[in-house]
């Protein structure tokens, strides 16, 4: 396992090491032992979510507030995804700067998204298998989250806003400014 830790202290790149032949291949896609003596962290994940999506879907920028804050390990399963997890912990010198990662079914890639982020992420491919780890139980009370194209963010989503579907609840999300700065 190779891990690289992003521009953002605590967010990390990790690619499992692939072992492959004729018949296919096999990797190790998490050793909580390995991850963190690789990243120094000490996360015990204790809940795996999977979702399906179609091309353009975006789903964030979401994330869990205080005690319910959840670190994530990310991965595709089928197709290609642009990953986004955005600093939002508060006093932290990279406070709303964020990191744009390409996960899909060839590289094998995955995010670590520390707590205090906002993470969303983008379909591709024409269609998506999302899967990720998270190390804390969600809970809908705790969920907020800062509307996509918001110009303080200036994230770039890889695909073009009129092909973007995205939820009615994620459409009326408040700005950057006014959840994490007024």
């Amino acid at each position: 396992m190779n891990v690289t830790e992003t521009k953002i202290k605590g967010c990390f790149i990790v690619e499992p090491t692939k072992f492959g032949d004729s018949r296919g291949y096999f990797f190790e896609s998490f050793n909580e032992q390995t991850f963190n003596k690789l990243t120094g962290t000490e996360t015990h994940f204790v809940q795996d979510n999977q979702s399906y999506s179609t091309r353009g879907v975006l789903r964030g920028l979401h994330a869990q507030a205080g005690e319910h804050a959840q670190a994530k390990l990310v991965r595709v399963l089928e197709g290609k995804v642009i990953d986004v997890a955005v600093d939002v912990r508060p006093g932290s010198q990279t406070f709303g700067q964020h990191v744009a990662v390409e996960l899909s079914v060839e590289n094998n890639l995955q995010l670590f998204v520390p707590r205090g982020f906002l993470h969303g992420f983008v379909v591709l491919s024409e269609t998506a298998t999302f899967f990720y780890k998270c190390d804390n139980f969600y809970n809908k009370a705790a969920e907020c989250g800062v509307k996509f194209d918001d110009p303080e963010l200036a994230i770039d989503w890889g695909i073009a806003a009129d092909e973007l579907i995205i939820s009615d609840k994620d459409q009326v999300l408040p700005s950057f400014k006014a959840l994490f700065v007024d």
